[in-house]
């Protein structure tokens, strides 16, 4: 009898200890490293372009492994005294004790974007193909070209340097919304195809065209200098198109969009007095700014990405959509750079 009491007793304990916890932690962790990570790569980005405005070298640091691991241990220990003998014995006493131990130990692995990876991933042009595949994806073509191109068949995006400013030509700004306009109205639309490692081109489709968007498909085709009857045109990396059939587009690197971000970022003119920031866009340019980034003692509470830098706050306002984009964007460009291939390098591993 005694015994069978004990098992009885003992039985819910032991499928208690039994549970896995590891089903039920992955819902929740998936979802928070996600949130935590995302935050995180906002941030530094965000960072990043500040410290571009004050000469502050940029630094990356990568996530290079996610190891979660949990720990449960649990011990139960159970005791009676009995008195009497044979059958008719009775318990008189008993004890019970456990112990439950649960441990968090995820391991974060850090690596610094060093050397060559960070040549290839920063300072390297954007691929031509992958600019203009966003924008059959759908993206903003008006942005995505005012942000990722320096030239367009021979027209010239502006330009910011270290102590140098020049303007957009006026043909590249109106061939930026031509194409907005015959991409808002779905008349036309463009597809790459890729020839092989080295050789793309972009077919453009009619759908349908009212006059309106013919004519300025027509006025695009004549700024571009481009053949008014051909769709598929070829796709290269030149300053100059060399035939009315060639694409010919210079793209930035991830790291000269990142400097024209810069350029407007909201900072103390003091500062920018005593030669401590440089210049942001001249007076007047503002159609050249990428992205509004915001300065003071201290962010939203909603904004929409924040940092902290010389003392101060540098933020993105959650209600400001054009910059939002702008900087997603940006974010994606890192993906469209592709540096490809492992490198060994350094690396930090805190067991947290």
């Amino acid at each position: 009898m005694p015994t069978v009491r004990a098992a009885a007793f003992l039985f819910p304990c032991l499928l208690v200890a039994c549970n896995s916890i590891g089903p039920s932690t992955i819902s929740r962790d998936r979802f928070d490293y996600s949130a935590a990570m995302s935050d995180s790569w906002k941030r530094q980005a965000l960072l990043n372009v500040v410290k571009l405005r004050y000469m502050d070298p940029p630094v990356f640091v990568e996530v290079g492994q996610i190891v979660a691991g949990y720990t449960l241990e649990s011990g139960l220990n159970a005791g009676a005294d009995i008195s009497g003998g044979g059958s008719s014995g009775q318990v008189t006493g008993g004890s019970l004790g456990g112990s439950v131990k649960f441990t968090d130990r995820p391991t974060i692995t850090y690596t610094p974007m060093t050397g060559n990876k960070f040549v290839r991933a920063l300072m390297t042009p954007l691929p031509p193909a992958a600019v203009f595949s966003t924008i059959a994806a759908g993206w903003p073509a008006e942005r995505v070209l005012g942000a990722a191109l320096t030239s367009i068949n021979g027209l010239q995006n502006l330009h910011i340097g270290v102590d140098n400013y020049s303007a957009a030509d006026p043909d590249f700004q109106r061939a930026l919304r031509l194409l907005r306009d015959i991409q808002r109205s779905g008349e036309i639309s463009m597809r790459v195809l890729k020839k092989d490692e080295a050789q793309s081109n972009v077919v453009v489709i009619r759908h349908r065209t009212t006059p309106e968007i013919a004519a300025e498909g027509a006025e695009l085709r004549r700024l571009l200098k481009l053949d008014p009857d051909v769709s598929e045109l070829q796709l290269s990396f030149a300053s100059a198109a060399q035939s009315p059939t060639e694409l010919a587009v210079t793209t930035r690197s991830v790291l000269h969009i990142m400097q024209v971000m810069a350029a407007g970022v909201d900072v103390p003119e003091q500062e920018v007095a005593e030669g401590r920031a440089t210049p942001g866009l001249p007076v007047g340019e503002e159609s050249g700014r990428l992205v509004r980034i915001r300065c003071g003692d201290e962010a939203p509470a909603d904004a929409f990405v924040a940092v902290r830098y010389r003392g101060r706050d540098y933020w993105v306002d959650d209600r400001d959509l054009d910059s939002k984009r702008a900087f997603a964007f940006m974010m994606m460009l890192f993906t469209l750079s592709d540096p490809g291939g492992e490198e060994n390098g350094p690396s930090l591993t805190i067991p947290i």
